[in-house]
């Protein structure tokens, strides 16, 4: 995976840039000694490091405004950052860029609970969100594994997703409006607490923009009232593709579960040994929840087992009390984190149709078994949003880039399935170089041009989610002009 080459002309002016910065900023706001940029170096995909050339950390709109208006003047690169929680090196720095963190703004500014919305900084993180408001019995419905420590700033570049989208939908079915510092300083305000603003959906273009078009500092956010009730059901099978064919088939039904799971035998050991959330001797099996009234949770239970009957599942285990749910539950969200115990790996998420699941888990393991790493399986099966785990030795000199070929393979194969390349991780710099995969140049091109007026000097998170070569033959002429 290629970086661009540093300008040394910005790296040249990095005292200069130390004391503008520090006006406008508390001085422990500014990051600039290269021992302390060391923890701003990547983010969760940790393959790729680069320490940046010096970090901030506003505390305010006001500030971001103002960090971005000095880079803007000194033609200095910037990547925002919120949590670092990115799998896919949204995050990654360049030797000569300002990461702007966003985590110092963390605050709830408003909550209306008559009409559903609350607004907050975009450094808060995602559970926090809950936290805030489900005293009152409400909640944020996008949950993505790593909620406990990601940040809606995140969330929203991504347009993240989590086991619940299946009902709730992602990112972007929540956000209602956001605060957005344009690269020269601008503050503008698109959408906000209404169900749709009216004009151009800007709104729309900036939920999942990777941090191209500017910097997200607040957000106003969809929350629901609380079920009156669910319920979580484990389901073991035989083999992943029998597995898959009953998520096709529970949803060919109609049936709307609030989330279904997915896991592969290599993901049930490693999370039974990390979490022991007490999961069948199988295959694969599925986490199947539902929700509603009594009533509703059995009639829902019922066809879900009688469709589920038909394809001999191994064991079906219904959540007998709030305890053995939420260990069903930990078992999932601590997947990751237990994988990593045992392996370096690298996580994808490409998405498919879901009636194409047994088909691209049998790929999956013939590409695995050709090249020759071992992939775990574990990921939001009711929306065909995969995420495969290519596990490989960091250490061993080829490891990485065998794992990148494989990688590369699989996610062309969600493409092929009539899938595309990301369902909530992003491009970043992991799929950078396949957008041409999925995307015609007419397509590529109608996005540069989004890029072009948002940020016309290319300046705001370099090197991500468009091939190099692109990248390069925008932004120079505008360098040059300058």
């Amino acid at each position: 995976m290629q970086m661009p080459q540093p300008d040394s002309a910005v790296i040249a002016r990095k005292d200069r840039l130390i004391a503008r910065l520090s006006q406008v900023l508390p001085a422990d706001a500014v990051i600039h000694d290269p021992a302390e940029t060391r923890a701003y170096e990547c983010d969760a995909l940790t393959a790729y490091k680069c320490p940046p050339l010096m970090a901030v950390l506003p505390g305010s709109t006001a500030e971001v405004a103002a960090v971005l208006k000095i880079c803007h003047e000194e033609g200095v690169p910037v990547v925002p950052r919120g949590s670092g929680t990115s799998l896919a090196g949204g995050a990654l720095p360049t030797a000569d860029c300002v990461i702007l963190g966003v985590a110092r703004m963390n605050r709830v500014l408003e909550t209306d609970y008559a009409n559903r919305v609350i607004r907050v900084e975009t450094g808060r993180t995602n559970l926090s969100v809950t936290g805030a408001v489900e005293a009152e019995a409400f909640f944020y419905a996008p949950d993505p594994s790593s909620q406990l420590a990601c940040a809606i700033a995140g969330n929203v570049a991504m347009n993240s997703g989590g086991a619940h989208c299946l009902k709730y939908g992602v990112t972007t079915n929540n956000l209602l409006g956001v605060t957005l510092v344009l690269m020269d300083g601008t503050v503008v305000e698109i959408g906000g607490a209404h169900l749709d603003a009216g004009g151009l959906d800007l709104l729309g273009v900036i939920c999942g923009s990777e941090g191209q078009l500017g910097v997200v500092t607040e957000a106003t956010l969809r929350i629901l009232r609380k079920p009156e009730g669910a319920l979580p059901v484990l389901m073991g099978f035989d083999s992943s593709e029998v597995a898959g064919a009953c998520v096709s088939d529970i949803i060919k039904a109609g049936v709307l579960p609030v989330a279904i799971e997915f896991m592969d035998r290599p993901c049930i050991r490693a999370t039974e040994a990390f979490a022991h959330a007490g999961y069948p001797d199988c295959e694969a099996l599925l986490i199947i929840e539902v929700e509603g009234s009594e009533a509703e949770i059995a009639h829902q239970l019922d066809l879900i087992k009688a469709i589920a009957a038909r394809h001999d599942p191994v064991e079906i285990r219904e959540a007998a009390d709030e305890d053995e749910a939420a260990r069903i539950w930990l078992g999932r969200k601590s997947a990751f984190g237990a994988m990593g115990q045992i392996n370096d790996y690298m996580c994808l998420d490409g998405t498919i149709p879901v009636s194409s699941l047994p088909m691209v888990l049998r790929r999956i393991g013939e590409l695995s078994e050709s090249f020759g790493l071992e992939v775990a399986n574990v990921f939001h099966a009711g929306d065909g949003n995969m995420h495969p785990l290519i596990l490989f030795d960091a250490n061993t000199p080829g490891q990485l880039e065998l794992c990148e070929a494989l990688g590369a393979e699989i996610l062309k194969l969600c493409v092929e399935a009539g899938g595309c390349l990301t369902g909530e991780h992003g491009v970043g710099v992991e799929k950078r170089d396949l957008m041409g995969h999925q995307y015609g140049p007419g397509d590529l091109e109608a996005q540069l041009w989004v890029k072009d007026v948002f940020d016309p000097a290319w300046l705001l998170n370099p090197a991500k989610v468009f091939p190099l070569e692109v990248t390069a033959s925008r932004r120079q002429p505008r360098l040059a002009a300058e």
